[in-house]
Formats: structure tokens, C-alpha cells, sequence
């Protein structure tokens, strides 16, 4: 045994290298969750140690366990350096919780992705009445109503409307909104009262933002101008898919897409970046060759990888450079400067370079569910590969047969990667999203080639032609596959039980999962097998009982649990967040406002102000007021005490107040953020978002946000 286990060891020797990313991926992920922030200096003095630590080895020159041991150990503190230092590069002034109404002159940065209550406007404050320029945001996301203008980037604007920190999570231990609007330099959120009026500044703007908003203004026009060419329905999908600019999609699009696994179209990433690059890659080479004089005198090779890298870089610019098509571009661009080097562009050590790249820019992307479902897929289809068997190719086969087989091949080939993307995915949809689309399989199987073949490469013709006045031609053989695959979604959408809703498994799942997946992928040998039970953690692990009650971060509004529903007191209330947090704990949210309605009518007596359980309804004895004003809040106080158990309360409490009651006040809710209640032999545990979140920069202040 012992001699087989050193022959499997001996096998890794030239996988060292793959495990070095992964390393610096858990230093990260550890100091994102640290419970408090350290000092600064800690990440310079683990970076100085991360380097001792490569010298010693490259010193000392150990083998064997020595050297994984000493690589692995100085990977995973560069990657804790990493994200204690990109946080203290990126610290920005937030806007203080509590305002009110605000006045701001800004700039319009971008038109960002639309939010639940409407369309959404990136901005760069000029100043903020009742602001110091210091304590003033470099940037603002504020969501208009639907009916008010959206001016184009580049614009300087006045508007006003209510300013809040960015969004605490939804529920405890949900995915914190705040950690990445901080990363992104966002450092308030809120929706306007007024339509933006343009004005004229006094100053013209920065440099940099000046050319930031002139490319966003140029990508807002080529929007506008694919929208009116394809018309909404299939204008806004491509207008998304080249540009990044998701405003004109339809809801009912977007939710079908969702429903039949294929949402991951809408998002600018790995599958645009390599459909792109590799397009433009083989029809370069395909030109070069082509042209003999040339192909005699230049590597068509390299001279396609340097045409493909210059086309991922073009559409980074043209996609605004968000952050999963960063990662993307960077992915494609490694890979095409292993063709350089006359190295294979997809390899284990390539996508290794990657991540390690990445990790080292951005290493607050180990917390994103975006990296980790990329790299989990691109890391199963790319080890696929490596085992793939290749079967020798036949001597002077006939044409048809040949066709036949290759048809096969390109079948199973297929088949065999969307199983396995979907299988590396599956545990991060369920754990970030809860959802798992039935016939996302199939309806992936059947879009795959109309994107690959037709859709893309026709969005990427009309695109550079659009602006000429050619491109009606190619836009319109998009539409076409655009309404192709509109038309699978919605088909998969409209099965039945064509979406399942899967409670969060406890936090430790994930992360365990993720290393199964990793071992399977990196590790070499029948031992790689191992990771099977590791990697379906997040499907085996057993779920935490579900709370009988949720409250959200400004107590608001409040759900409770009624077996496996979730009554919602005011369905018109935070219902993004309620969708959340019931998802997250696997309870079924009624259809419609109206069914909603009509489920806690039956279960609670409630009016404008507040809601008081009905004395035979099977739900929790609990009572809430919305309102702040406190007349009517110790009104409701004298009628509620002794006729519920636990009282919310979004104004404060009087002193004293219902002493056999839990009261949870105002007060409550700014220190400890949203809260889950379980009801256990006959008493109340409260489980506080805030405390699990920890003191770190972008955990400072509870958001009153209403976006």
C-alpha cells in the first residue's frame, strides 16, 4: 500500500503548480471571513513572509512533501496579502445611513443593469448637498421610475431623490450585496423622487472618467441603435450580449431564460470571450492560409492569436469591462499568449495561470458566485478534455461515413460537456441561488450550437457594421437565432416542475464542495475519485430547520412560515429580498400579489400600519407596525401586548413596552440588521445578519434601502 500511495504521490509531481492558484483562492477566502478587519500592516508582513518563504525554497531546493508544503503555505498567504491589500486600495467613502432626501449633481458614468423597481443610472457625484467633498461617494447607483428619462452617459445631471449605504444581505448569512458594491467603488444606492435635469458643470470632468464615459456613451448609442433595428424583443437580448447594457430586456425574457438554465447568456463572460476570440482566431488563420506568399512568411498561428487577442480586448472595451468579462478576457488572453510561446492554449496549467492572475487582481472574486461557477466549469470541461480518448483517424474513409462519425463525436463530445459544466455548477446554483432548472441540460444542448454558430458571429458582424449603417443583415440573422432560443426557453420554462427550489445547505457545504471538484479535476489517478462524496457535499449535507419568521433590515416588512409557504405581511414590501430569503429556505412564495394577498388575509388581521396574527390561524403569534410616527406606534403597543408573542416594531419603543412580549425596535434592527426568529419549546432565538457578517469596511451601517 504504501509503495502504490508513493506511486500516486509520484504522479503529482508536475501538478504542483495547479494547486498553487487554489492555495491562494483559500488565503483569500480565509481573510474574507475573518469576523473583524486586520490591521494593515498585516498584509504587508504576510506578503514579506510569502516571500521568504519562495526564497527559502528556491534556496534549499526541497522534493517531496517539503516543497508542496512550502509552495502551498507562501500561495495561500499571498492570496490573504492580496485581499487585505486590494481592500485598502479600494477604500471609498460611503454614505452615512439615515439622510433622507438628497440633492446631487453628478455625472452619468453608465446606464447600469436594471434593478426590480426600475431602470438604474451609475453615477459620479460632482457634490451631494449636506455632504462634505470628503465624505462624498466617487460613485452612486440610483434607480429612476420607470416613466422618468434615462439621460445617455456623459451627461451631467441634477436629481434628487433618497441616498443609503449599499444593501446589507437579505436574511442572515445570505450573499452580502454591500461586499461587492465596495469592491466596485459604489458607495451609495437609492431611487429618485425627480426626473434628472441636465445642467451645465462648472468644471469639465477628470480625464479618465471623461474617456470612461465617452466609450459608455459610444456603447449606450450602439445599444439604442440595436434595439431600434431589432426591435425589443430580440434587440434588447443583443443589445445585452455585445454591449453589456441590459435595460431594454423584457422581464418575462429574462425570468424564462432564468426558469430553463440558460440565464448565463445575458452576462458578458468566458462563453462571449471564446466565442469571439475563437471565431476571430480561426477565421484570421483561415485568411493568412489563404494567402500563400504570406502563410510562407509569417506563422499564421500566432499571427491568428495576436488578431484573436486584440478582438477579446475590443469587446472588454465594447462590454464596459464588468467584472466577469475582466476575468473572462483574461482567461482568453493567457490562452492566446500560450499560442505565442508555443505553448497549448487550453490546459490545466493555462486556465492555472488564470486564476492565479485574477486572484491576484481581483482576489475579492472568490467570494462572487460568478468566479466560482466559471472556474468550476471551465476547470471540468478543460480536465474532460485532458482524459478525453482520441480515437485514430481512418486512412481514405469515404466522405459519408466520415460524416457520420464525426457527427457522432461532436454529439457525445457535447453531451459529455454540458453534463459535466452542469454538474460542476449544479452545487453553486443550489448554494447562491437555489434553484435548479429541470431541463437546463437539454435546453443548453439545443442553444449551444444556434449561439456558437449563428447568434454570436452575427452579433459581432452587425456590431462593427452597425455603426456604418451595414449592419441590418447580420443583425437580423441574430434576431432570427435570438428568437430560436426564446423560443426553447420558454418551452423549458413552461414544462412542468420546470424549476425546483433547493434550500441553502449549512456554509461549510459549499466551500467543501468546491475542493471535491477541484481534487477531481486536478489530481491524477484513480485517487482523484475520492472527491466524489466531498464534491455533492452541498446536495448531501442535511438543511437547518427553517425559521418560523424573517424581518428585514429596516423592519419594514416581515414573513412567516407557514409549513412550506412563506406569508408575506406586505407583498408589495421588499419583495426581492423576501424572494431571497424564502428561496433560501426552500419555502414556496404565492404566485402573484394577489395570491399573496389573500394568503395573509387568512392568516393575520392587518391594516395600513400593521398586521396582528388571527386567533385561529396555525401561524406564528406574532405583530408588526410599519409605521415610524410613535403616536401610533404606542397605540398599537397598548392594543398587541398580551395578544402576540413577538411585536416588530419599525419605530422605536417606548420604554418599558410589553414587558411579556419581545419587542424588537428600530433600535434593534440598526445594530444587528435583518433577522430570522425560531420558535424552540416555547421560546424565541434570534439569529442577527450583522453579527455573521462581522466589522469589516463594507459591513459598517445597516441601509434604510428601498431600491
Amino acid at each position: 500500500m504504501r509503495t502504490w500511495l508513493g506511486e500516486q504521490a509520484q504522479a503529482q509531481a508536475d501538478r504542483l503548480t495547479l494547486w498553487a492558484p487554489v492555495a491562494v483562492g483559500c488565503g483569500a477566502a480565509i481573510y474574507f471571513a475573518l469576523p473583524r478587519e486586520p490591521m494593515a500592516v498585516v498584509g504587508w508582513a504576510l506578503l514579506a513572509l510569502a516571500a521568504g518563504l519562495a526564497m527559502v525554497r528556491a534556496r534549499l531546493r526541497p522534493s517531496g512533501l517539503a516543497k508542496a508544503v512550502l509552495v502551498l503555505l507562501a500561495a495561500a498567504l499571498l492570496g490573504f496579502a492580496a485581499g487585505k491589500l486590494r481592500t485598502e486600495a479600494v477604500r471609498a467613502p460611503v454614505a452615512p445611513p439615515g439622510e433622507g432626501l438628497a440633492t446631487v449633481e453628478a455625472y452619468v458614468v453608465d446606464v447600469a443593469s436594471p434593478g426590480q423597481s426600475g431602470p438604474r443610472l451609475l453615477l459620479a457625484p460632482i457634490r451631494i448637498l449636506g455632504l462634505a467633498p470628503d465624505a462624498t461617494p466617487i460613485r452612486v447607483r440610483m434607480t429612476l421610475k420607470p416613466d422618468m428619462p434615462l439621460p445617455a452617459p456623459g451627461a451631467a445631471i441634477r436629481i434628487r431623490g433618497m441616498i443609503n449605504p449599499p444593501p446589507p444581505p437579505a436574511s442572515p448569512g445570505a450573499y452580502d450585496f454591500a461586499r461587492d458594491a465596495f469592491f466596485e467603488g459604489v458607495g451609495g444606492v437609492g431611487f429618485a423622487l425627480t426626473p434628472p435635469r441636465v445642467i451645465t458643470p462648472a468644471a469639465p470632468p477628470p480625464w479618465l472618467l471623461g474617456l470612461q464615459m465617452r466609450l459608455n456613451a459610444a456603447r449606450w448609442s450602439l445599444a439604442v441603435r440595436i434595439v431600434q433595428t431589432m426591435g425589443a424583443r430580440e434587440g434588447g437580448l443583443a443589445a445585452a450580449m455585445v454591449t453589456g447594457h441590459e435595460a431594454y430586456i423584457p422581464k418575462a425574457e429574462v425570468d424564462a431564460l432564468r426558469a430553463a438554465g440558460l440565464a448565463h447568456i445575458i452576462s458578458i463572460s468566458g462563453l462571449h470571450m471564446a466565442i469571439v476570440g475563437g471565431f476571430t482566431f480561426a477565421g484570421a488563420r483561415l485568411l493568412i492560409a489563404a494567402w500563400p506568399w504570406l502563410a510562407l512568411r509569417l506563422s499564421g498561428k500566432k499571427a491568428a492569436a495576436l488578431v484573436g487577442l486584440a478582438a477579446v480586448l475590443g469587446y472588454l472595451a465594447l462590454s464596459g469591462a464588468p467584472s466577469p468579462a475582466q476575468r473572462a478576457a483574461i482567461t482568453a488572453s493567457v490562452a492566446f499568449a500560450a499560442i505565442l510561446v508555443d505553448r497549448r492554449a487550453i490546459s490545466l496549467h493555462t486556465l492555472a495561470i488564470s486564476a492565479l492572475v485574477i486572484l491576484l487582481i481581483q482576489p475579492d472574486a472568490v467570494t462572487e458566485p460568478g468566479f466560482q461557477m466559471s472556474f468550476a466549469a471551465t476547470t471540468a470541461l478543460v480536465a474532460l478534455a485532458e482524459i478525453w480518448p482520441r480515437a485514430p483517424k481512418e486512412i481514405n474513409t469515404p466522405w459519408p461515413i466520415r460524416l457520420i462519425q464525426g457527427g457522432g463525436e461532436w454529439l457525445m463530445a457535447s453531451l459529455a460537456a454540458s453534463f459535466v459544466a452542469g454538474m460542476a455548477t449544479g452545487p453553486f446554483a443550489m448554494q447562491h441561488f437555489n434553484r435548479v432548472s429541470t431541463f437546463g441540460l437539454i435546453a443548453n444542448l439545443l442553444v449551444a450550437p444556434i449561439s456558437s454558430f449563428l447568434m454570436m458571429p452575427a452579433l459581432a458582424v452587425g456590431a462593427v457594421l452597425a455603426p456604418f449603417g451595414w449592419g441590418q443583415a447580420p443583425l437580423a440573422a441574430a434576431g432570427f437565432a435570438i428568437g430560436l432560443m426564446n423560443r426553447i426557453a420558454s418551452t423549458a420554462a413552461g414544462l412542468p416542475h420546470a424549476q425546483l427550489v433547493v434550500a441553502s445547505a449549512p456554509a461549510w457545504a459549499l466551500p467543501m464542495a468546491f475542493l471535491g471538484l477541484l481534487w477531481l479535476c486536478l489530481w491524477r489517478g484513480p485517487l482523484r475519485w475520492l472527491g466524489i462524496p466531498f464534491a455533492l457535499a452541498v446536495s448531501l449535507a442535511p438543511r437547518p430547520p427553517a425559521p418560523d419568521a424573517w424581518v428585514t433590515a429596516d423592519a419594514s416588512t416581515l414573513a412567516v412560515r407557514q409549513g412550506h409557504d412563506a406569508v408575506l405581511m406586505r407583498p408589495d414590501v421588499k419583495l426581492f429580498a423576501a424572494q431571497i430569503w424564502a428561496r433560501r429556505r426552500g419555502l414556496d412564495l404565492p404566485a402573484d400579489a394577489t395570491l399573496a394577498a389573500a394568503a395573509r388575509d387568512g392568516a393575520y388581521d392587518c391594516d395600513r400600519w400593521s398586521c396582528l396574527k388571527r386567533p385561529a390561524a396555525a401561524v406564528p403569534p406574532i405583530a408588526a407596525v410599519w409605521t415610524r410616527r410613535r403616536s401610533t406606534t404606542e397605540q398599537k403597543l397598548t392594543n398587541f401586548c398580551g395578544r402576540a408573542e413577538v411585536i416588530i416594531l419599525r419605530g422605536e419603543a417606548p420604554p418599558d413596552a410589553c414587558p411579556g412580549a419581545l419587542v424588537l425596535d428600530a433600535r434593534d434592527f440598526a445594530r444587528g440588521g435583518s433577522a430570522e426568529l425560531y420558535r424552540q419549546s416555547g421560546r424565541w432565538r434570534i439569529q442577527w445578519a450583522q453579527p455573521l457578517r462581522g466589522d469589516r469596511p463594507w459591513t459598517r451601517g445597516v441601509s434604510d434601502n428601498a431600491e
